[in-house]
């Protein structure tokens, strides 16, 4: 099941530069099963036509009060208020966020906005020194208060030239986010729901967590390397899962685009001999292990110092395999938690249980990767977790930072486990 289907989303535009980013969103959203309906103001409709909204969602698109798609059914403002299951405003400028703050309802989206009773995303975009202009940032603060949602904009280029706070948050957060806030399915598991049932902040108070994440490259010669999709997303977003629930956490990937989690002692690696060094020098000092890095399980026999020339002939490459580094953890284990991975094609149950046993994990978290709508690169996997014990626990699609806190819940799950078999041994 896709993460949004059978959600209906209302997708409020304003008049900024973002707009045309606005069409990425609803491309996603549309991708993971919502329905959509876009309401515009006058001034978006200046940057991006309504017909490719129109196009793209399937549906009408709303801008005007009184001139509207639906005669005979009501007002307008009313009729999609009691439609939405959540309404979205990306890009925000700051003129609908004044309009928000104040309950100044002169167009269809102002109004609307006072109509809903669904929850509410704003996603501001504008220049920085809008942004940081104190009206602005009363009127936000005013938001806050009224449990209206906010994802602040990012750092970067803006579109006067200038740099500064003040771009359009990045869509696959905002899609993450208007995930979080819709109600929860009835297909979603009883360890999902637990998220949204309170706080588990500092529940890791006292831990130390090493997580590993992204791929390893496994150089060939100064320009070419061996290595897969991984874009260390999960492993990402496990260790600031770990560190907002308290945790000490040291994260040691391998090369990617992601940006660093706060308050986690970083390690860069390449290789995978690299990070088994970082893995190996810093896993006394942890009381958990997850490693969830696609580590190359090969490397080149031989490493080119000069560029490999191309020539008519073909070449055969001679690869050896590089440390299991799993197999390692599991021999130094002591009272740890470890934690496995398993990207398989094929009887990936049979052969997840098989590494969970011959690598003396105590959870190991197994995926599909013939699909190619999730896990590596996608912000949504659909896995199965299994203990040590059998038990397996075939998880629903959702994303990856709620399978992150749903894994979290099973590895504190796992340590009474572990004290009591210590007790009787």
């Amino acid at each position: 099941m896709k993460p949004l289907e059978g959600k209906e989303i209302i997708l409020g535009i304003t008049g900024g530069i973002a707009v045309y980013k606005a069409v990425d969103i609803l491309r996603h959203l549309t991708r993971d099963g919502a329905g959509v309906t876009v309401v515009m103001t006058r001034h978006a409709r200046e940057f991006v036509t309504p017909l490719t909204f129109q196009v793209l969602s399937k549906n009408p698109v709303y801008s005007d009060m009184f001139k509207g798609n639906m005669a005979g059914k009501g007002m307008e403002h009313i009729s999609l208020a009691e439609r939405g299951d959540i309404l979205l405003v990306a890009p925000a400028t700051a003129n609908i966020i004044g309009k928000f703050a104040n309950g100044i309802a002169d167009d269809l989206l102002s109004t609307l906005f006072l109509s809903v009773t669904c929850p509410v995303l704003i996603a501001p975009s504008m220049n920085e020194k809008m942004y940081h202009n104190i009206v602005v940032q009363e009127n936000i603060k005013r938001l806050h208060n009224r449990n209206i949602e906010i994802i602040e904009p990012v750092y970067g280029e803006l579109a006067c030239g200038d740099e500064g706070k003040g771009r359009l948050a990045d869509v696959d957060s905002i899609i993450e986010k208007v995930i979080e806030l819709l109600p929860m399915s009835d297909n979603i598991s009883t360890g999902e729901r637990g998220e949204q049932q309170g706080d588990k902040k500092n529940d890791l108070s006292n831990r130390t967590i090493l997580i590993t994440a992204g791929p390893t490259q496994e150089p060939l010669d100064p320009a070419r390397y061996l290595s897969n999709p991984s874009s260390g997303k999960m492993g990402y977003a496990l260790a600031d899962t770990a560190r907002r629930r308290g945790a000490e956490v040291i994260l040691i990937s391998g090369p990617g685009s992601l940006p660093i989690p706060n308050d986690v002692t970083f390690i860069p690696v390449k290789r995978a001999r690299e990070m088994e060094k970082a893995v190996l020098s810093h896993i006394d000092r942890s009381d958990t292990v997850i490693m969830s890095a696609a580590v190359s399980d090969f490397e080149p026999k031989r490493f080119s110092k000069k560029k490999i020339k191309k020539t008519n002939k073909d070449i055969v490459l001679e690869l050896k395999r590089t440390p299991d580094i799993l197999a390692k953890i599991g021999l130094r284990k002591e009272d740890k938690i470890i934690v496995g991975f398993a990207a398989e094609t094929d009887d990936i149950i049979v052969k997840a249980e098989k590494k969970l046993k011959n690598k003396r994990l105590d959870l190991i978290v197994v995926n599909d990767i013939s699909n190619p709508d999730i896990g590596f690169r996608s912000d949504f996997n659909k896995v199965s977790i299994i203990d040590n014990e059998g038990k397996v626990d075939h998880l629903p699609l959702m994303s990856k930072k709620r399978l992150a806190d749903i894994i979290i819940d099973r590895i504190i799950a796992v340590e009474p486990k572990k004290r009591y078999q210590r007790r009787n041994t």
